[in-house]
């Protein structure tokens, strides 16, 4: 089911996520995109952290996706709410490829389940050349060009804080995700498998991953909704937080349907939503905005 969502008439989402978080679920992980922090959701942070555990992972790990993901998976909670942006959304995917029984819910933003075509992985290789030869801002800019935001009197302050945050992060980041993207796997099959609550969500002038490909993934998978947001391209999170905190309120506080107790043998967010203690969890890891290239 597809929702179009404008300015008027949005989601109370303060209330609506005091709601998700008084239900006990999961806690909420969020996965920023190509050489992204955590400052890609602060909007959604500063709405939803009250109410329920949430973080933003950084992508670190390696020059695979799958091993990204099994980076990850060794430091997020046993149990979590899952949430990518544009290349979070492929590591979300692998996460949820290879640990389904951990995921709870799903939100994908701005992403795609499909390969690079070769075509597509050979046009990473200048981009490579040129990070590691001091152009890291370059490569930034050709990444994320102006035309991938929506027309709007914030859409430069918010690409000028998305270059300045990945030059910060290196070059050598920079390599490892770029590989990472040029080699990953087709997921389609993952998403069919699962079962758990999902919301599809896509701004409207995205010319990156377009409407197209979201309605794809949404029509692959059995509890998915589609919500497109106006005013927004591929930064819908901070083109447009309310409506996108709205969605995620809501989204959060959908109960899951009931799933079979062999392919999800953890607490389901629907027993929890009748106030059923949770069994304990990993202590959540800091959040931090600095660069952690260095650690293992």
């Amino acid at each position: 089911m597809a929702d179009q969502q404008g300015g008027a008439g949005q989601t109370n989402s303060a209330r609506t996520a005091e709601r998700a978080g008084g239900q006990g679920i999961a806690p909420l992980v969020m996965l920023p995109g190509l050489m992204g922090t955590a400052e890609v959701f602060v909007p959604q942070l500063r709405a939803l952290s009250g109410v329920m555990p949430t973080m933003v992972a950084p992508l670190l790990g390696g020059d695979r996706i799958e091993r990204i993901a099994d980076h990850l998976l060794t430091q997020l909670p046993g149990r979590f709410a899952l949430a990518g942006l544009s290349m979070g959304g492929i590591v979300a995917m692998e996460i949820l490829r290879r640990a389904p029984e951990r995921v709870s819910r799903l939100c994908l933003m701005s992403t795609s389940p499909l390969p690079d075509t070769p075509t597509q992985a050979a046009e990473w290789e200048p981009l490579i050349i040129a990070a590691r030869s001091g152009r890291l801002e370059d490569v930034l800019r050709s990444c994320l060009p102006v035309d991938c935001l929506a027309p709007s009197p914030q859409r430069l302050d918010i690409l000028n804080m998305i270059y300045q945050q990945g030059c910060t992060l290196g070059s050598e980041l920079f390599v490892a995700q770029a590989r990472a993207l040029q080699r990953r796997t087709d997921q389609q099959a993952a998403l069919r498998r699962f079962k758990g609550p999902t919301l599809i969500l896509c701004g409207a002038q995205d010319r990156l991953t377009p409407l197209k490909r979201h309605e794809f993934m949404a029509a692959l998978m059995p509890n998915a909704r589609l919500r497109v947001i106006e005013g927004a391209g591929h930064l819908p999170t901070l083109e447009q937080p309310d409506q996108v905190t709205g969605a995620m309120a809501e989204w959060l506080a959908e109960v899951a349907p009931r799933q079979d107790a062999r392919s999800d043998p953890a607490p389901d967010i629907a027993s929890a939503a009748t106030g059923e203690a949770q069994s304990s969890a990993p202590p959540l890891p800091p959040l931090t905005l600095t660069n952690p290239l260095k650690t293992n």
